[in-house]
């Protein structure tokens, strides 16, 4: 099995309903978004149109932020092929965010910085508690919601059903047949490291 994401760019309207999902479900730090969405303007007045990218970690089959790691803290697991961190191994280096060619690692600093003079909300307090300090973090396609049968909560709250999720492996999944029928693609081919997010043209 080979878990892995597809992204109708056609479908997705720029809604941000994948990020808030997502910084929901995990209570990430502020300036910490797992899933984000990218949006750039294109053409001139008064023909004006947006595009929007939603980005994530891309779980890749020969990931260099793993080969990078020098504690074995960023690791693929074995049963599903999803990339994930253990943060009772990571030193905080960051070598691995070098490595990463999409910019899809955080490090968790927590510093008072990013709250201003007021300091974190009780919520957000409550929430940011459940991470490490010190550590990097990064997107992990929900393991904890997929062990309950769930779909990640950016597949699952995404209102144009812009997001399939599904084993890559399973030439029968509907990622699959998607990525086959309508031409998939992923984000820089040329750094090698086989992406398992791919794009649907818009």
């Amino acid at each position: 099995m080979k878990w892995g994401m597809v992204i109708d760019l056609k479908r997705c309207v720029g809604c941000y309903g994948c990020q808030l999902s997502c910084k929901a479900e995990h209570g990430t730090p502020r300036g910490v978004f797992f899933a984000r969405v990218l949006k750039q303007e294109e053409g001139q007045y008064p023909t004006v149109s947006q595009t929007f990218l939603p980005v994530l970690c891309n779980h890749c089959e020969d990931p260099p932020c793993v080969d990078a790691c020098p504690t074995g803290a960023s690791f693929v697991w074995e049963d599903d092929g999803t990339v994930d961190i253990d943060h009772d191994l990571c030193v905080g280096c960051r070598t691995c965010m070098l490595a990463c060619p999409y910019s899809n690692r955080y490090f968790n600093d927590n510093e008072q910085a990013y709250y201003g003079d007021q300091g974190q909300t009780p919520y957000e307090a409550a929430r940011t508690s459940q991470h490490q300090e010190g550590v990097v973090m990064k997107c992990n396609f929900c393991r904890d919601r997929r062990q309950e049968g769930k779909e990640p909560a950016c597949v699952a709250n995404c209102p144009t059903v812009a997001r399939h999720f599904g084993d890559l492996d399973d030439p029968t999944s509907n990622v699959s047949r998607l990525i086959k029928e309508r031409a998939g693609f992923v984000l820089h081919p040329d750094k090698g490291t086989k992406p398992n997010v791919y794009y649907l043209p818009a």
